[in-house]
């Protein structure tokens, strides 16, 4: 694991930039610490900018100048002490940019989560993952003491993944397009990510990491401290506010339901399920609201108009739907709610929780997914070659985590690692109608990977069951339905023209 706070400066191009107006090292180094600085002091004074500009007297330009005329110092402790009242927001103006080396996609996951953060991931369709590396734990027994057997469970666990990483690079070379061989790579890959966060984000990644069950999980916890060590040194404003935090060690809801639910009984759905939506008819409170917003009209009043101008025109509700979609923001979209719960593989997971503006409740991996339940791509199904490989390893995979696990006293947290991407998992998600419409013109394109162009066709289909949506429904869906265009340029699928002649 590697991370690197990447700064608004590349010091080594600067240093290089430098050599010929500069050519003594020395005085090239102090420099470059005091530019350094100034980096560092400049996100203090920002901070404390705007913890400043609320109360005090002058323009923002005026309480701007005043942080600048400021020690470093001064600016830490007045953005730690307004923050310690509460005031956590004055950090969101902090903005930090992370190159995060070789992490497993547990740590990707993990953070993805964090609705408030930004991420670009290297594409397990597009790269291929044979080479990657995966991380090695050490193996600590339920006690939280390291195993005596830990080296020898070490090689035993190597030599297991590298059989999954071999049987992916088969899987390939029997013709077994890339994005399909991934369903049986280890979640102990290396992933490489870019990550953006607010430094009220990152306060808060850094408690989880830190300071809850996750960090028992020594990957997690290793980021977690990695992190710490960075706002020590960057945005020294936060540390009081994270060392306050007094570690829980484990979930108090799961602590709760495990004393009266003892044995886990993990169940992955056959297909997705719209479990609730708005209670109201979900064209009406799109709609109405449209009129609400813009006339200022009561409810009752703006149904009342709503309803004349619809018997007049039979193609209104139609009509206004599309402006509202197509031609306007879309905020009243954001009116009405649905809740899913969508069963997916660990492969697809991902695609679906980077969609930030969702509630979304993605399983934790200890206690441990059932590796007994996993998705087969249909160009692996297809085979009965391929198909026995597939099976093959899943079997050998979950009879060396039993192995770890029963023979060996292993702990879960250390045992994550077992999981395969193609492994099953519910998910359940709560979604405005304008996110919604966004997953949806994007993941049922045909140029979408194959089980999330599924998975979007499932939610699209619980929607179109409900009688109250059926004008909303016509909004759903790739944009060569919708709208009749395509946006992938030389890589269109060719369906727009086809629509078109229809």
């Amino acid at each position: 694991m590697e991370i690197k706070l990447l700064g608004a400066l590349d010091y080594q191009k600067v240093d290089k930039l430098l050599e010929e107006s500069l050519p003594n090292q020395e005085e090239r180094e102090e420099l470059l610490k005091s530019l350094k600085q100034l980096e560092k002091a400049r996100r203090s004074e920002l901070v404390a900018s705007a913890g400043r500009l609320s109360r005090a007297a002058g323009t923002v330009l005026d309480i701007v100048g005043l942080s600048e005329s400021k020690s470093f110092e001064q600016n830490v402790a007045f953005a730690n002490r307004v923050i310690s009242m509460g005031h956590d927001s004055i950090s969101d103006h902090d903005y930090c940019l992370f190159a995060i080396k070789d992490v497993s996609p547990l740590v990707e996951q993990t953070i993805i989560e964090e609705r408030f953060a930004s991420f670009t991931i290297k594409s397990r369709r597009e790269v291929d993952f044979s080479k990657v590396g995966f991380y090695v734990p050490n193996f600590y027994n339920k006690e939280g003491s390291l195993s005596p057997y830990n080296e020898v469970l070490q090689k035993k666990y190597q030599e297991h993944m590298q059989m999954l990483f071999d049987t992916y690079s088969t899987l390939k070379e029997k013709g077994i397009p890339q994005e399909d061989a991934r369903f049986v790579l280890p979640y102990c890959y290396h992933s490489n990510i870019i990550m953006g966060m607010d430094a009220h984000a990152l306060k808060d990644l850094i408690i989880k990491l830190t300071k809850t069950k996750d960090a028992n999980i020594t990957e997690l916890r290793e980021l977690g401290e990695n992190l710490y060590k960075i706002v020590e040194e960057n945005m020294p404003y936060l540390i009081s506010e994270i060392d306050k935090v007094n570690p829980k060690k484990q979930d108090p809801v799961e602590a709760y339901l495990e004393g009266i639910i003892p044995n886990k009984n993990y169940e992955v759905l056959a297909k997705t399920k719209l479990l609730n939506h708005s209670y109201k008819d979900i064209d009406d409170s799109i709609l109405i609201s449209a009129l609400m917003e813009r006339y200022q009209y009561n409810e009752e009043k703006a149904r009342t108009i709503y309803e004349m101008a619809s018997s007049v025109n039979p193609n209104f509700k139609k009509e206004l739907m599309q402006k509202i979609a197509f031609e306007s923001d879309g905020k009243e979209l954001t009116q009405v709610n649905f809740q899913f719960q969508i069963p997916l593989s660990l492969a697809i997971l991902t695609h679906l929780t980077r969609h930030r503006t969702q509630s979304i409740l993605p399983p934790d991996f200890v206690p441990n997914i059932d590796l007994e339940q996993y998705k087969v791509p249909p160009t692996i199904a297809k085979n009965p070659q391929t198909k026995e490989i597939f099976d093959t390893v899943f079997a050998l995979n979950s009879e060396m985590y039993q192995c770890f696990k029963q023979e060996y006293d292993i702990r879960e947290e250390d045992l994550v690692y077992f999981a395969l991407s193609g492994n099953t998992v519910n998910t359940i998600t709560n979604m405005d109608g304008k996110t919604l419409k966004h997953i949806l013109a994007l993941r049922e394109c045909t140029k979408a990977q194959w089980e999330t162009r599924q998975m979007a066709s499932s939610l699209h289909d619980e929607i179109r069951k409900l009688p109250t949506a059926q004008v909303f429904e016509t909004i759903l869906g790739p944009t060569c339905v919708t709208q009749g265009i395509c946006n992938e340029g030389k890589e269109c699928c060719g369906k727009v023209y086809a629509l078109s002649k229809k």
